[in-house]
């Protein structure tokens, strides 16, 4: 499985946990503080992963005008 790392920029090969959320939890990664995107789409920490998957993991961003 690829998974693309957002800030700092990276990528890396892995073989696939069973969740989204197993494979946050191995990275180190907080739930709260990012947002996976897995083959284009928006996935919640329980969705199931495969080997063919590509995984995008951004973090959040907040922001806005006073």
């Amino acid at each position: 499985m690829k998974v693309l790392l957002r800030n700092p920029t990276r990528e890396i090969e892995r073989p696939a946990p069973p969740t989204v959320g197993r494979l946050l939890d191995e990275l180190g990664v907080v739930r709260e503080s990012v947002l996976v995107i897995r083959n284009d789409t928006l996935v919640t920490p329980d969705e199931r992963l495969s080997e063919a998957d590509v995984v995008e993991i951004r973090p959040v961003m907040s922001g806005g005008a006073l």
